[in-house]
């Protein structure tokens, strides 16, 4: 790169703990223990907030009372809240709790939709034609996800090739939101770099979202790579907490309190309270009764630090 870098100014944090966060956890919250997280995340200031799934509480039973936490949950104006859905039946029910915001997610590799549905990943977007046109007579707004998009456990790094094949599909559908998730923590920077760069350069009229999972340490640095492209909308969990409940050794989520922290220092506005985020994790931990993967919340700020520093020095 010539010149000098221009980093974004601001940057967008959706907030995905109460569904990835919490859904390969072995202690189930209750209602009432998310409604208090809900509450927590809605005062640090984040606007944009995954409460849950709408899926087979057999598969997934942390996120059984989905919609319930829907029906009682206070709404906040500005605020967007959403779930992931499966399927059609995944989206009326969302619609019945009054959610207007719903996302779709295939698995951007061929080889894991076959294995596990015996689909390609394009057929299976096929059947998101129902959901798109009922989501259209019921003004729910819709996004899409890829899960494994900068890795596949079963096919390694995926070609550019395949994640516009999808991003065609998903634009197709008239969806036009999209995740790139790294649900299998295999992201690395100059991958991030490159592909993300690319796909933005492709296909301009996406916004694109990237969900990065920090198992093998490399989240805040695909980050910081994300936004050298222009990427600035990005998923966290409270407190680092989440996983893959069907990825073998799959770490949690980057923390929110960390990606928020390191863009506040970078000079990078996200419109969050880090302080108040922070506060959230620490909810977290002691309502699912154990720590995170959060670095913010073990070391504290880096102004904490200068300020217990100062303070020393003045006694």
């Amino acid at each position: 790169m010539n010149g000098k870098m221009i980093w974004p100014q601001t940057a967008t944090i959706c907030e995905v703990g109460l569904r990835d966060g919490i859904q390969n956890e072995k202690k189930i919250l209750d209602v009432e223990e998310k409604l208090d997280i809900l509450d927590s995340i809605v005062d640090s200031g984040i606007k944009v907030i995954e409460i849950g799934s709408f899926v087979h509480p057999k598969a997934v039973p942390q996120m059984a009372d989905t919609g319930e936490l829907a029906k009682r949950m206070k709404r906040v104006d500005g605020v967007e809240y959403r779930v992931l859905v499966p399927n059609l039946k995944g989206l009326q029910r969302a619609h019945d709790a009054g959610i207007t915001k719903a996302k779709l997610t295939v698995s951007a590799s061929e080889t894991h939709c076959m294995a596990n549905f015996n689909q390609s990943p394009l057929e299976m977007m096929e059947g998101f034609q129902p959901c798109v046109e009922f989501a259209a007579k019921h003004d729910i707004a819709i996004s899409g996800a890829m899960s494994s998009a900068w890795g596949c456990a079963w096919e390694g790094t995926l070609p550019v090739t395949q994640i516009e094949k999808i991003t065609r599909g998903f634009l197709d559908l008239g969806i036009n939101e999209l995740s790139l998730s790294d649900a299998t923590g295999m992201a690395d920077p100059r991958q991030i770099y490159e592909m993300g760069g690319h796909l933005r350069k492709a296909f301009p009229e996406v916004t694109w979202v990237l969900h990065l999972h920090n198992t093998r340490g490399m989240a805040l640095a695909c980050a910081v790579a994300a936004l050298q492209v222009g990427i600035t909308v990005f998923d966290g969990a409270f407190a680092g907490f989440g996983g893959c409940n069907f990825i073998p050794g799959a770490a949690g989520n980057v923390a929110t309190e960390d990606l928020i922290h390191m863009l506040h220092e970078m000079k990078v506005d996200t419109g969050v309270d880090l302080g108040k985020a922070m506060k959230t994790g620490r909810l977290g931990e002691r309502l699912m009764e154990h720590e995170g993967g959060s670095y913010v919340l073990r070391a504290g700020r880096n102004a904490d630090l200068v300020n217990e520093k100062a303070q020393k020095q003045e006694n």
